[in-house]
């Protein structure tokens, strides 16, 4: 029997409520080339990457050159599809065991898994990120479970995070992955993304899940000058639990994800997984493949490339509640880059919207609500955006002033009214591992 990992991303809200070595550029693409052919290999099941065209991509780049830093709950350096992948980090959980190359959850493997995974388990036939050539640094904070409450969790994580970004900017990770959420922000958090910024890093963060019982604002992809994630479906629809509002910027797949995973989470290595988490580190993976290509680029830059290359809405507006700018396509950010314009501004300013919107009743489709286009590109991949139907389902005629919250120095305002949503709890469960001559599973690492 299989099982699902239905959450891919880490709620740290949510959760509190339960108690072979990296070969050469060449070698690797012959890899990358060879694995699916195996039908029995994880790569086979990574239908994401098919439809981002990842092969393609790999020719031109593999994200070589660029570190990603990944804020979660450690990651397994022995696991095989990131051995050789994962430089030295942070460790900000001394209640946990060993340090930040030590997953006491799974979870931080997972995303790594997903940005960066080589697929060497089983001579070929694992997991690859989409920048497998990418470096991980791992920076670990701490068990939720070493909080009492969401209020100590909030006030013990926010000065975590805004220590572990400011680390990660301070060591050169040109990208930052944060594939968690608080639900409170803090002043200090604000400067630390500041700080990062002006390093010259490029931040990005899950907005969280959630999206179809109510509203919630999710730190730090509601911190200004964060790239808050957003997750669709194979349909390229903005999934229904993927939370919706001025915070989402882009989207990325985050359904049906299969990677390598910490053995916590599964002793197989592998797992199958959903979330706006995973979503995120495909975003984060998708920058590193264009850095990787214009290594001298601002973190500006490579952030304007990413988002006008995008699978925007399709009735023609710059965004929406649902997807935000649209669906990353690095496919066609690394061949068509166009102009990445000043490096030195940031390119997410107040766009002009509708003053007001109107939700649509809690019992609408979130299927329903939203209109699919062709892609203008030729085929059915990655690109399709989704219509201004899909919107936050909060209430029947429930009229909401939409308040963008973008620019570092620009005033202050007071966000629009949301509604909590309940905790969301994932479950961590296996994922079968393919099979091969050599037999074995990961180590733990432990």
């Amino acid at each position: 029997m299989t099982a699902t990992l239905m959450d891919g991303h880490r709620t740290r809200s949510g959760r509190l409520q339960r108690a072979a070595a990296t070969a050469a550029l060449g070698l690797l693409l012959v890899s990358v080339a060879a694995a699916p052919a195996h039908a029995d290999s994880i790569r086979s099941q990574q239908w994401y990457l098919d439809r981002m065209h990842a092969e393609e991509m790999w020719k031109v780049s593999t994200g070589k050159g660029v570190t990603v830093a990944v804020i979660d709950t450690g990651v397994d350096s022995t696991n095989p599809d990131l051995v050789g992948r994962v430089v030295p980090g942070l460790d900000l959980a001394p209640r946990s065991p060993g340090d930040e190359r030590t997953d006491y959850d799974g979870h931080g493997t997972g995303m790594a898994g997903l940005i960066a995974g080589t697929g060497a388990y089983g001579g070929g036939r694992g997991g690859f990120g989409l920048a497998p050539g990418a470096e991980i640094m791992p920076i670990r904070i701490p068990d939720i479970n070493d909080a009492n409450s969401l209020g100590e969790l909030a006030t013990k994580d926010n000065p975590v995070f805004a220590k572990a970004i400011r680390h990660a900017a301070d060591h050169h990770a040109q990208v930052i992955n944060v594939s968690q959420e608080l639900i409170e922000g803090s002043s200090e958090l604000t400067a630390a993304v500041k700080y990062a910024m002006g390093k010259g890093s490029l931040i990005f963060a899950s907005v969280g899940e959630g999206g179809d019982v109510g509203s919630t604002l999710n730190y730090p992809s509601a911190t200004p000058g964060v790239v808050g994630v957003g997750a669709v479906n194979k349909e390229i629809f903005a999934t229904a639990t993927s939370q919706k509002g001025e915070q989402v910027d882009v989207s990325a797949p985050g359904v049906d994800m299969v990677h390598a995973c910490g053995t916590k989470m599964s002793k197989t290595g592998f797992c199958k997984t959903a979330g706006t988490g995973d979503a995120t580190a495909l975003a984060s993976a998708s920058a590193a493949l264009i850095w990787a290509k214009h290594p001298n680029w601002t973190n500006n830059q490579v952030l304007r490339v990413l988002v006008n290359t995008s699978g925007g809405p399709t009735d023609g507006s710059k965004r929406n509640y649902a997807i935000g700018y649209g669906v990353v396509r690095p496919r066609i950010a690394l061949p068509k880059p166009g102009n990445p314009g000043p490096a030195g501004k940031y390119p997410l300013p107040d766009f002009p919207v509708p003053e007001v919107i109107t939700y649509p009743s809690p019992k609408a489709s979130g299927a329903a609500a939203q209109t699919a286009a062709e892609e203008s590109d030729s085929d059915a991949s990655l690109g399709i955006g989704i219509g201004v139907g899909a919107a936050v389902l909060i209430g029947a005629g429930v009229a909401i002033p939409l308040v963008r919250r973008r620019q570092l120095l620009a005033s202050p305002s007071p966000p629009p009214p949301h509604v909590p949503s309940p905790p969301q709890s994932p479950q961590y469960t296996p994922w079968p591992a393919p099979n091969h001559p050599g037999g074995g599973t990961p180590s733990s690492g432990q």
